[in-house]
């Protein structure tokens, strides 16, 4: 076959070694690209994007071919032979082996450029607040899907309940509801989970609470305790498989290191901001409240605290607002991303937390900024119409 390779033993081993030689070497030179990339990614932006870069595809398939192919080529070199000095031992050339070796270092070289595109591309604040917008709608369709019913309230039963202490330390990342609810309904017990997925537990605080239904026995901590470590994960760090808020924190994270005066970065601050109300938005039209899960008989036997809306408002805004002042760009896009909020909100569920906020933002564009009494009063009327359901069209001239 014409592409079948056709040279000789020593033509063979000097191919083969070329390849696995230059490959190694890539491989070293790509993985240094990445260093660098983690840790522009973690002084420009935010330590946490490094989580979601880490899992890239494109910087793991690129990087798994790579190695694969130089593996390949030495395995592949393994097995040339020349012709010795006796009569038993003859040349050998695995030519079609050879040949997929070519193939694959072509794929490789492919690789690398496509790389390189790829993370000029990903360095760019734009790709991460899209990358980390991606992961948080994920996890939304996950967690709260628009279907799921609005919880009703939860009726513990009287008393502060027996507290189950935590034996470790982490975040809340995962929680087995089916075999917790199983451990609790032996027990014939209510539990209020302490933390939600994504809150930081330290060992012999609190990780739970937990109620007799009869009201009279008091319940076994011992049993209840080993049930809670075996059903809650914790880990290290937070994790945006189950933890609804953790994307909006990386994104409050661009927002905060962009207005530190260090950076000085206002246009990036409003790009993130806008990102921030988009998954805020998506946040409170969705059933926030309690998580509820009963037992087959369907008596209520777990309850995870979920964020509030009011909660999530803060987690946006708190810390954007202390370093906002004197920046009109940035106050002007939160005064929007509250009334973008407010439009999208059910009515009353989070009036007042948006009225409060932007309350304290009027008062940093008077106290910080030459905004004129004019416009910072069309941003309360603005917030008000929204409230009730009403956005006036602009209409130019």
């Amino acid at each position: 076959m014409t592409f079948v390779f056709g040279g000789g033993p020593s033509a063979a081993r000097d191919l083969l070694a070329a390849i696995a030689g230059s490959l190694i070497s890539v491989t070293g030179l790509i993985f240094s690209l990445t260093v660098v990339a983690f840790q522009l990614g973690s002084s420009q932006y935010s330590p946490r994007l490094l989580q979601t870069f880490a899992t890239d595809r494109v910087v793991q398939l690129t990087l798994a071919q790579l190695t694969a192919t130089f593996v390949y080529a030495l395995t592949v070199l393994r097995t040339v032979r020349t012709e010795g000095a006796t009569e038993t031992e003859t040349a050998f050339v695995p030519r079609l082996s050879i040949t997929v070796a070519y193939a694959l270092t072509l794929g490789s070289v492919l690789a690398v450029v496509l790389f390189l595109g790829h993370l000029a591309r990903a360095l760019r604040v734009e790709t991460m607040l899209r990358d980390v917008h991606e992961e948080a709608g994920a996890t939304l369709d996950r967690e709260l899907p628009d279907d799921l019913g609005r919880p009703g309230p939860v009726r513990l039963l009287s008393g502060p309940g027996m507290p189950i202490e935590s034996t470790s330390s982490g975040f809340v990342v995962d929680l087995d509801e089916e075999r917790l609810v199983s451990a609790v309904a032996d027990a014939d017990v209510v539990v209020l989970l302490a933390a939600r997925i994504g809150d930081s537990v330290v060992t012999g605080t609190p990780l739970a609470h937990a109620w007799a239904r009869d009201g009279v026995r008091v319940p076994d901590t011992a049993a209840l305790q080993e049930a809670l470590g075996r059903s809650v994960r914790l880990d290290f760090e937070r994790s945006p498989a189950r933890d609804v808020a953790y994307s909006l924190r990386k994104v409050v994270d661009i927002t905060v290191r962009a207005l530190s005066p260090g950076i000085n970065d206002p246009t990036t601050a409003v790009h993130a901001l806008s990102h921030a109300s988009a998954l805020l938005g998506d946040l409170v039209r969705r059933p926030l409240g309690p998580d509820c899960h009963a037992d087959d008989e369907g008596v209520v036997r777990v309850v995870v605290p979920q964020w509030t809306p009011g909660d999530l408002v803060d987690l946006v805004l708190e810390e954007p607002l202390h370093y906002s002042s004197g920046q009109p760009a940035v106050l002007r896009r939160i005064a929007a991303l509250l009334r973008e909020v407010a439009w999208r909100a059910p009515r009353g569920v989070v009036d007042d937390a948006l009225r409060d906020r932007l309350r304290h933002v009027v008062d940093l564009a008077a106290e910080s900024t030459r905004i004129t009494a004019p416009e910072r009063r069309s941003w309360e009327e603005a917030l008000d119409s929204a409230l009730t359901g009403v956005w006036p069209a602009h209409r130019p001239g």
